[in-house]
């Protein structure tokens, strides 16, 4: 990848490789979007029931998912060096892992969430629904943990195009299948919210098939040769992907799970109320896939450029992520803002549930500057393979100041429900502040040395 000194020059080249990546993450939250708005018009029952499987999903795979982020960092870094032949043994060896996570996953679904549903205080319907659609979503498993291998592969290069190929061929066959299986149409069975998770497991076999072919038989990949000569499991390889990935998938992990806790311990309040929090989120995690591609974008950039010891550049590449990103947020607060009524009327036409929503969509617009910030300083702080101090800031922040702050707003003011949101806007508010700090620390140790 070309790098100049020349900051237009860089402007440029980030958002090359930051724009696929973003059409990228919007298509991929496009199949999790479509899951809560079709099924939202199905059925307020089965919306609660996904909103409360989503809740132990999504931390869970995402958690583990992380840990084969570690490949971005490295890969990248193996390129700026000029040392192409440690690539296919790196995917390979991620491949390997990725089988384990998918394991692993497999099996807490299904023996440790099911006795958590059964305990928690949930509409019989909505629990059913949750079961159903959590065992669905667990049969990809397998090809969405590979399909991340692949994609840290390509993205590893700067092809981020090619991810958001893939993904732009597949979004739309999900969209269908949640058609099909939902709603019963055409002779395929009636499954209500059960039927969006089945269209999400079909969808991830397609995309992990597509990654494949691509990856053995097109372009730039051809050298690469990934699925020819298969070396034997390494556990040097996997702990070089664990030492790096584990901090991250645990920060992944800490982050996302306060957001599945807080909507959790939500089952206290009403069937609209869950509702109207899922809306919110819902939304608001379509904004944040700009922060978040932003710092995808930001990793391969600050990768690549300590590979090559080009260590200035990485540092301008760092500012020059969080000042995009800050950009961006404003104009989410806006849209939050403005037309919150409308947004809320596209998920439901349950007027109470639109009401609540638009006052959740207040809370969310605060926390989008943090957001701004301190994605982009992960992203970097990823590429410069810094990620211990990072997943205990995390805890810090979410967990410990967080997560008590909105649980004391929540049940001892009159504030209600609203409380947790308070407590994650303080959360993300201290997480951007601690990783500035951070990522300022190891920009100078990088230049110094």
């Amino acid at each position: 990848m070309k790098t100049t000194l020349i900051s237009k020059n860089k402007s440029k080249n980030m958002m090359r490789v930051i724009t696929p990546i973003l059409i990228t993450q919007i298509a991929m939250y496009m199949i999790s979007f479509f899951d809560i708005l079709m099924t939202g018009r199905y059925d307020t029952y089965h919306l609660a029931g996904v909103t409360i499987g989503s809740s132990f999903w999504v931390p869970v795979y995402t958690g583990l998912a992380g840990i084969l982020m570690a490949l971005t960092p490295i890969i990248a870094q193996h390129i700026g060096a000029k040392n192409q032949k440690e690539v296919r043994p790196s995917v390979q060896q991620g491949l390997y892992v990725s089988i384990a996570l998918s394991a692993i996953v497999f099996l807490i679904i299904q023996f440790a969430v099911a006795p958590i549903l059964q305990a928690m205080p949930l509409e019989e319907p909505v629990r059913i629904v949750a079961s159903k659609y959590l065992f669905g979503m667990s049969l990809g498993l397998l090809p969405l943990f590979g399909y991340a291998v692949l994609r840290s592969f390509f993205d590893g290069l700067g092809e981020t195009r090619v991810s958001m190929a893939i993904i732009l061929l597949s979004a739309p066959i999900n969209v269908l299948l949640n058609y099909l299986l939902i709603y019963g149409r055409f002779g395929f069975p009636e499954l209500g919210g059960a039927g969006a998770g089945y269209a999400s497991a079909i969808t991830y076999w397609l995309v992990f098939f597509i990654a494949c072919a691509t990856a053995s038989k097109f372009g730039p990949f051809l050298s690469f040769n990934l699925f020819k000569q298969w070396g034997k499991i390494s556990f040097k390889k996997w702990k070089e992907i664990l030492v790096i990935g584990v901090p991250i998938g645990i920060s992944i992990f800490v982050e996302i799970s306060i957001f599945s806790v807080v909507t959790l311990l939500m089952a206290n309040y009403s069937t609209a109320i869950i509702s109207a929090h899922q809306i919110a989120l819902n939304f608001t995690s379509l904004l944040y896939m700009i922060p978040l591609s932003i710092s995808m974008g930001t990793t391969i950039l600050v990768g690549q450029e300590i590979g090559a010891g080009r260590y200035l550049d990485a540092k301008k590449y760092s500012y020059l992520s969080i000042g995009v990103a800050v950009l961006f947020s404003f104009i989410s607060i806006a849209i939050l803002l403005l037309f919150r009524e409308q947004i809320a009327g596209l998920y439901t036409t349950d007027l109470d549930i639109v009401k609540l929503s638009v006052h959740f969509f207040i809370y969310a617009a605060f926390f989008q500057l943090s957001d701004a910030i301190q994605a982009p300083v992960q992203g970097a702080l990823r590429g410069y393979k810094d990620v211990n101090i990072t997943f205990i800031m995390a805890i810090v922040s979410y967990w410990v100041i967080g997560l008590p702050i909105g649980f004391a707003m929540a049940n001892f003011t009159n504030i209600g429900p609203y409380g947790y949101w308070i407590g994650l806007i303080t959360g993300l508010t201290f997480g951007a502040i601690t990783l500035s700090f951070r990522l300022r620390y190891i920009q100078n140790k990088h230049i110094v040395s």
